[in-house]
This record gives C-alpha cells, structure tokens and sequence, in this order.
C-alpha cells in the first residue's frame, strides 16, 4: 500500500499525528500534576489512551489532512487540523462519559491535550516546510539564475511565491517607482529602489535576468525597462499577458520573452460575451482567408463561443492544411470543414452556401501586400478584392445570411496605392449592396425578402501578420543586418492579432443597429515610428544598434509616410464600446454598384497604367503618387 513515495510520505505523517495525540495527553498530564503524575491517575489514563488515540486519527483521515504535501502546508491546512482536533475532543470527551471514564480525567486535561494537539502538529508542518525551503532555496545552496522582480503589485507578489518553489529561479529583490513600498518585504523579498535603480542593483548582486511583472503598465515603462536591460547586456522577461492570465490559458509563473506586443502597452479588450454567444453559438460560421493571419485568428476566436460548425475557405492549399492540422489537434469537439475555394468562383460558392447554410460570414481574404500590388498586379489586386467581395457578398444575400463581416484596413482612406483604393472599393460595395438590402423592403420576383446586415471594420497593421514588416525585420536581424527601414518618419497604427480579431468579433456583433451598412473604425492608439519598432526588435533579440545598422531605402510605391483611419469628409460617431467608433462615410446607391459591375464586366482585364486612370472615376479621393527613383 505504501510502495510508492507518495505512499510512503503519507504513512509517516500518519505515524506522527498518532504519536503526536499520545504525546498531546501525556504532557497535558504531566503539565496538569507538574510533571509528578499521581499514580491513581496514571492507570485511568494509559485506559483511555486506546480509546481516544483511533477516534482523534479517525478524524484526521476524515478531514482529509494527507492529500496534500508537508512543504506547502498552509492556513487552509492550518483549518483543517484545527477542526479535526476540535470534532475528535468533541466525539472523545462524549465516549469517555458513556464508558464511565470520564470522571477520572481531570477537566483541565480535556481543555490542555487539544491545545498540546494543534501545536504539535501545525508547528511541526510549518517548521518543516520552513526547513524544506531554506534548505532548497537559500543562497548557500542554490543553482538557479538571480532575478530582479519589476513591479510590486498581485502580480509581482503572485510572481515572488509561485518562483520560490521552483529550482530555476531565485528572486533576490523587487523594484517599484512606488514610494510607499521602498524598503518593505513582500513574502520575504525587499523592494530595493526604483525602477531606474535596476543597473545598480544588477551590478551589486550580479544578477542576470529582470522580469518586468507588470501587465497593465504603459509601453514607456515597458520600453524604458527594456532599454536599460539592453544597455547593461541582461535578459529582460515578462509574465503573461493580462488577457491570457485571466482567461486561465496561462499562469503568472509560465515566464517567458518581451514580446513586441508587450511594448504596445494596450488595453485588454472588453468583450460582450452574452452577445457573441447570441450571434455565434451553435450556429455554421464562414470565414474566408481563415489560413491567414487575420481569418486564423478570427476562427481561434470563434471556437470559444461553441459555433455548430466552422467552415474555413481558404484558396491557398498549403496554409488551409496547416491551420487544419493546429485546428483538428487543438479543438477536436468542434464542428469544421476545411475548404479550398476562390472568392471570385460563384458556382463554389454556391455549393459551398448550399451544403452549410453559413450564418454569418466573416471576410477578410484579399490581396493585402502593398507594393505586390502596385506595379503588374494592380487589376487582379481590383478583381479579387473588390469582384471577390461582391461575388461573396450577393452570395450571402441570396443565402439569407445573417451577418456579412468585411475586414477592410485604414489604407482605404484617401489611398494612393491600389490595393488601398480595392479596399475602399469593397466598402462601398457593401455599402451599396446594404441599400439594395434595405431600401424599401426589397423584394425579388418570388417575393423573398433579404435580411443580410453588411458590417464593414477599419482598422491598422497587426503585429506580425503574413507580409507585415515584423518578420522582415526579424529576419534581417537573424542575417547579421542591416535592417531596412523605408523613411526615418514613416508612422503606423500597430495593434496585436488576438486584440484585432477581437474587436472584429465585437463589431460585428454591434453591426446593425444602425440600420447595417456601418464602417466600424477600431481605436488603434497612437501611430508608432518604424525606426523605433526596428529599435525595439533588435534590443528585444538581445543586441543594440551598434550591433545591427538599421539604413533608410525610401518609399515604395503606394506608400505614405502616414496612415489616415478617415477621410477628410468622415467623421465619427462614439459607440458604447470604448475602442470602435462608426465612421460617417458618404452613402452609396444601387445604380453606383450597377455601373461598377457593368465596368468590370466590359474589361476582362486592364493594365496597371489603365486601372490607375480609371479608379479616380470609382474612388474619387484616390490619389496616384509617382516614386522618385
């Protein structure tokens, strides 16, 4: 029975608490009669012994006292050998009165042996677990990496006693910019000095590792941390984001690297849990691009929210084999088909509709690359994003789609790339598509009445997205450098793919009560410098910019220097979602969507030079800029 360690462990302690109720009663007679027992009273006792000793153990085994480990014993240990104690007295002093012995004990034995009982076995418990951790965990004896904690708060202080049972870590001080806490201990460890004190520290007790324990703080702390951590040659890391560490997908002590997205320093977002669960539990979701940053994202998102099923299109084969096997492996209870399709093919889409009824269809495949675009693409980048979408979009009409999500991106205001302008051109397909919708209760010639409600998103760049800067970076700084940044004053909005995706699902959910047909605009914070986030990479990869030159190449075509999220004749109106707004855009009527289909349909396909002529005549605000050489 006690072959195995835990076995074993759990037959000493028993053995203890045994001998520690035996010893409890002898000493409270020997305290009782100043260790002189009288010899009338020791035969009553050694009679009793055999009674009350299995009734005290009994309670013991009934209170559960050894399921757990004597190195974390702890308060609600502490309780339950407290309650143990009392119940046993209890039930003891009652069969001793049945059984006629208890006149023979004197009354300040019943009252002392307790007391004797619960010294012994919770001080024995807390002098052992104080035992176990200095003598694994004190400096003396200790392998592990030193570590300075940044931050005091719960999950410093949450950080400070997970690490003190682990054999990797040993935390020798705090640093916080809080001055009522300088000079404290939290369970154990000092709060040296400020933040800006870490180089000092670090150089005193010679240690080699920080981790910034503050999830909420802003990305100048997070970045001020950072570069002192690269100046004087240490490794900085941090604890899991606040949105992992609340939704339990991690814990405070699962430390890991800095990550760019800690250096955004935004907000979690707030999400309408009961809503979403109206608009996506138990009912078949579509998602086009799902092998995409985005579209993959988005379907992670979604599975929390139990669909009937999710059908994932995606026209490139290899990325829908790759996002099948992380999604088979990781969700296997839900509901998924895995589809190759092309937006612009209508008799798959079709099929496709007719085969799963798809309630709401969340759009974000499209050609995003800007340069690949520009020069010997420009049609196709118009015919898959803006043919595509109404391809898409009609199809979802006449399917009785529900909702019809587009994901749409702030190079759509006053764009001067054409992958812009197809952006801009799907919005306002939609918001055509919306009019023919709406507009007085529209009916075809089956007297069918459409209910499809158009909800189009706005938003920035998303770290480390397919085709984003990020990986470019990365890989040019895993080559030795230089890395490439296009203007020393380029600017852009810069979110995190799960915050994205997130706010695409809110938005979503909020589309329509307008009346359908809204641009959601997200609230991507404050546009960050290239240059800086080139900085930040490299630092975060553990070198400096002595180390990787970072060179200035120039614009590209179809880039600015500064991303716009309106044009200059929108404006927004608040909703009650702190970070999504509705731009007021200009509305688009049937006959527009008329005329632009018909265009489409009479140029089976055009030159760059030709499509750059003709957008104006589509996309008034759209702008062609000739690159200096």
């Amino acid at each position: 029975m006690f072959a195995s360690k835990f076995g074993i462990r759990t037959f000493i302690a028993f053995v203890h608490d045994f001998t520690a109720v035996i010893a409890a009663w002898w000493f409270a007679y020997l305290f009782c009669f100043n260790f002189k027992i009288p010899s009338f009273y020791l035969a009553p006792l050694l009679e009793i012994l055999p009674w009350v000793v299995p009734i005290q153990a009994g309670t013991f085994l009934w209170f559960g006292l050894y399921r757990g480990l004597w190195r974390y014993a702890s308060l609600p240990d502490l309780k339950r050998i407290f309650l143990s104690v009392i119940l046993g007295t209890l039930i003891v002093s009652l069969v001793l009165l049945v059984l006629g012995f208890l006149d023979g004990v004197p009354r300040s034995v019943i009252f002392l042996a307790p007391m004797l009982l619960l010294l012994l076995m919770g001080g024995t418990r807390l002098m052992y677990r104080a035992w176990k951790e200095r003598r694994l965990y004190s400096l003396e004896n200790y392998e592990g990496k030193l570590v300075l904690i940044l931050g005091t708060g719960s999950t410093a202080v949450s950080l400070v006693k997970d690490l003190a049972r682990s054999r990797d870590w040993h935390v020798v001080g705090m640093l916080d910019d809080d001055p009522r806490k300088l000079g404290t201990r939290l369970h154990g460890i000092r709060v040296l000095g400020v933040i800006d004190d870490l180089p000092h520290w670090v150089q005193k007790l010679n240690v080699g590792h920080v981790i910034i324990a503050m999830p909420s703080a802003s990305r100048r702390i997070h970045r001020h941390a950072l570069e002192m951590c690269s100046n004087i040659g240490i490794r900085a890391m941090t604890v899991p984001s606040y949105v992992d560490l609340i939704s339990g997908k991690t814990t405070i002590s699962q430390i890991r690297d800095i990550e760019l997205d800690d250096l955004l320093g935004r907000a979690p977002v707030v999400l309408d849990n009961e809503g979403l669960h109206g608009l996506l539990t138990g009912k078949t979701i579509l998602i086009t691009g799902a092998g995409g940053s985005i579209g993959s994202e988005l379907c992670r998102q979604i599975v929390a929210f139990k669909p009937g099923r999710l059908v994932l299109l995606e026209l490139n084969e290899f990325a829908l084999y790759s996002i099948q096997e992380e999604f088979q492996s990781n969700f296997p209870e839900i509901n998924m088909s895995f589809v190759i399709g092309n937006i612009k093919d209508r008799a798959r889409l079709v099929q496709l509709f007719e085969q799963f009824h798809p309630a709401v269809v969340f759009h974000a495949a499209a050609y995003k690359h800007v340069p690949l675009m520009e020069n010997d693409n420009a049609w196709q980048a118009l015919s898959n994003n803006v043919m595509g979408t109404y391809i898409l979009a009609r199809t979802a009409i006449d399917f009785d789609v529900e909702k019809f999500v587009l994901i749409s991106t702030d190079k759509a205001v006053n764009p001067i790339s054409i992958m812009g302008a197809s952006k801009r051109l799907a919005e306002m397909v939609c918001q055509a598509l919306q009019q023919y919708v709406s507009s007085a209760k529209k009916n075809d010639q089956n007297g069918k009445t459409y209910k499809t409600c158009f909800v189009m998103v706005r938003f920035g760049n998303v770290l480390g997205s397919a085709g984003s800067v990020i990986p470019k970076f990365r890989e040019q700084i895993a080559r030795g450098g230089p890395i490439t940044v296009t203007h020393p004053k380029m600017t852009r909005y810069f979110m995190s793919i799960p915050e994205a995706a997130q706010l695409v699902l809110q938005a979503g959910l909020m589309g329509g009560d307008k009346g359908g047909g809204e641009i959601f605009v997200l609230d991507m914070g404050d546009p960050v410098r290239i240059v800086d986030l080139a900085g930040d990479l490299i630092r975060l990869s553990g070198l400096g910019e002595e180390d990787i030159r970072i060179v200035y190449s120039g614009l590209r075509p179809g880039e600015k220097l500064h991303e716009e999220l309106l044009a200059a004749n929108e404006s927004t109106l608040p909703t009650h979602h702190a970070k999504l707004r509705i731009a007021q855009a200009s509305q688009i009527d049937e006959q527009w969507l008329t005329e632009l289909i018909t265009w489409f349909d009479q140029h089976p396909v055009l030159s760059d030079a030709e499509v750059r002529c003709e957008l104006p005549t589509w996309v008034p605000e759209y702008s062609y800029k000739e690159m200096d050489a």
